[in-house]
């Protein structure tokens, strides 16, 4: 099988040099990609397309599995599955395109497009006008159409050869990959931050991802099997990382020290802050959120201008005028909006009251307060893990001993329950249970305050949704400390 893959229309208008050296990379981008399926690939590049041969008596399962990959790779405008063959004269190419299309322009309207290529005695006119009265004679029901045309009929001739295009499919577009450079994504497996990150792959850029640890193993496998979705549909031909930062320390600090109303905004200047030394160190020259203005109150003009100083890389912000329907829109196209509807939210700070223009003196003064080893400490623990061993070892989060409610808690002779909520969440709403002994232990403390606790009972975990609670509790379980689950009344 042969195919013709068409330049993304941007590349074409480049100059000589600049297209040359677009087209290898992407020849070179198809070759990785398509080899990893079968060595017997061939890729040519030539001026105004790439040219890929497929091995013969290729498993069709395989030819199709090519041909969708095909329609993901970055810097490709058109995918057209075609056959070649010879032919004598202008009738010869009538006779064999004929009877390709006679029963696909049946009873609808229909234009012949004609491109030709090298020294013949007939121009492309000529077979348009050839082609077209014939296949009128061949389907009376059909009629040409040059303007509003329902079918295509497209006839390529270069030189000896005809080309006849058996099948076309829309291709990613943008740029090939790893051509405009690289940049560190921002990432937590909801709806936003994949699709920042495929735009900027797209155009290009070789992106690599970091994302910040804010509840324990059962969040990061979660974030760990979209990113591995997106690396491996879109950006296959270059091995990137993928970047944990473990973060509920700087949440814990943040909760000790930072006023209520500017927890998100130093949430997030403190992972850019993070994030921007990764990336110096790593040589990566800038940073992608997923950020959208007016999304969330951290999203404001006046935060994102205070989040964008605290990092010393340019901050790129692919979905900044976006509405939130369009960019779900576009993640249920990538496959990547499964994943981030079955992910539990998880945040790691939330103000009651949260400033949408915070100032920028009181966030320094907020800042001031914080203790800076805390987020040092978290810089040092970074893992890294190649894009393409994403998924190894990696097994999806157990179960915890849930009890779900207050009869079944009250059957449990040596079971207590840990409020695990924040002091201001349980003050607005307490919870009573005068016959369990109950603990109040916030949940940023937990981690550190749980080994300490008597392994000969059982604690059950509390807060409001029951999300943030089987989170610890799985956290807890990784480590070791079995004796704990959850507790939820809904």
């Amino acid at each position: 099988m042969h195919y013709l893959l068409k330049l993304f229309p941007e590349i074409t208008i480049k100059s000589r040099s600049v297209r040359r050296h677009m087209t290898r990379c992407l020849a070179g981008n198809v070759r990785t990609i398509l080899r990893r399926l079968d060595e017997g690939v061939s890729v040519k590049d030539t001026w105004d397309a790439l040219h890929v041969t497929l091995p013969e008596a290729l498993p069709e399962a395989l030819t199709r599995e090519m041909e969708e990959r095909l329609t993901r790779i970055p810097g490709i405008h058109e995918v057209l599955a075609i056959r070649e063959a010879p032919f004598s004269d202008l009738t010869d190419i009538a006779d064999q395109v004929v009877p390709l299309w006679q029963h696909t322009i049946a009873g609808r309207r229909f234009r012949v497009s004609a491109k030709r290529r090298g020294d013949h005695d007939f121009s492309s006119e000529h077979i348009e006008r050839l082609i077209g009265r014939r296949l009128l004679e061949a389907s009376p029901d059909a009629r040409v159409d040059l303007t509003r045309a329902d079918v295509n009929v497209s006839v390529e001739v270069v030189h000896q050869r005809l080309r006849l295009i058996q099948a076309r499919w829309p291709g990613l577009g943008g740029y090939p990959l790893g051509l405009q450079g690289q940049a560190l994504t921002l990432i937590s497996g909801g709806f936003d931050s994949p699709v920042a990150a495929w735009r900027m792959m797209r155009r290009g850029i070789k992106t690599h991802f970091l994302f910040f640890n804010l509840g324990g193993p059962a969040h990061e496998a979660g974030v760990r099997e979209v990113t591995h979705h997106l690396w491996q549909r879109y950006g296959s031909s270059h091995r990137v990382n993928f970047l944990s930062v473990p973060f509920e320390g700087v949440v814990a600090e943040i909760l000790r020290s930072v006023p209520d109303g500017l927890m998100g905004v130093v949430l997030k200047r403190m992972m850019v802050r993070a994030a921007s030394r990764i990336a110096h160190r790593e040589r990566i020259p800038a940073l992608v959120t997923g950020d959208a203005i007016a999304q969330v109150s951290s999203q404001t003009l006046t935060n994102l201008a205070l989040i964008d100083e605290a990092s010393e890389l340019p901050i790129l912000r692919p979905l900044l005028t976006e509405d939130k329907q369009d960019i779900i829109a576009q993640a249920r196209r990538l496959d990547t909006a499964r994943f981030a509807e079955t992910m539990p939210e998880y945040c790691g700070v939330i103000s009651r009251r949260p400033h949408t223009r915070a100032r920028a003196h009181d966030v320094e003064q907020a800042e001031a307060g914080f203790d800076f080893a805390v987020l040092e400490a978290a810089i040092r623990a970074v893992e890294t893990t190649r894009s393409d061993r994403l998924m190894e070892r990696r097994h999806p989060p157990g179960e915890v001993p849930t009890v779900d409610s207050p009869q079944a808690l009250a059957q449990l002779g040596d079971a207590s329950v840990i409020d695990i909520r924040a002091p201001e969440e349980r003050e607005a709403s307490p919870l009573r249970l005068p016959d369990v002994p109950r603990l109040e232990i916030p949940f940023y403390e937990l981690q550190g305050r749980a080994p300490d606790l008597p392994d000969d009972r059982c604690y059950l975990l509390y807060c409001d949704q029951g999300v943030m609670s089987r989170m610890q509790a799985l956290h807890l379980h990784d480590r070791g400390l079995t004796h704990f689950g959850v507790y939820r009344t809904t």
